[in-house]
């Protein structure tokens, strides 16, 4: 798709190669951007719905050992 693209524009095709560089760096910035903003609302959305456990969330060592993650039941 890309080479269609660059044809059509008038560039060459070796072009790709300089593309698909910087792609990479800004493909991994975009995802940890995604990640980011999904952990966020996740955790808005928890704390909006009383679901946020805040005690763990503040705790610096709360993945240090294996814990027992206990669901509560929806409130509907």
């Amino acid at each position: 798709m890309l080479a269609m693209v660059l044809n059509q524009v008038g560039l060459p095709l070796e072009g790709i190669a300089l593309i698909m560089g910087v792609d990479r760096l800004l493909d991994m910035i975009r995802t940890a951007v995604n990640i980011t903003g999904d952990c966020a609302v996740t955790c808005i959305v928890a704390k909006s719905e009383g679901a946020l456990d805040e005690k763990r969330f503040n705790d610096m060592h709360a993945a240090d050992e294996d814990e027992k993650i206990v669901f509560k039941p929806s409130m509907q």
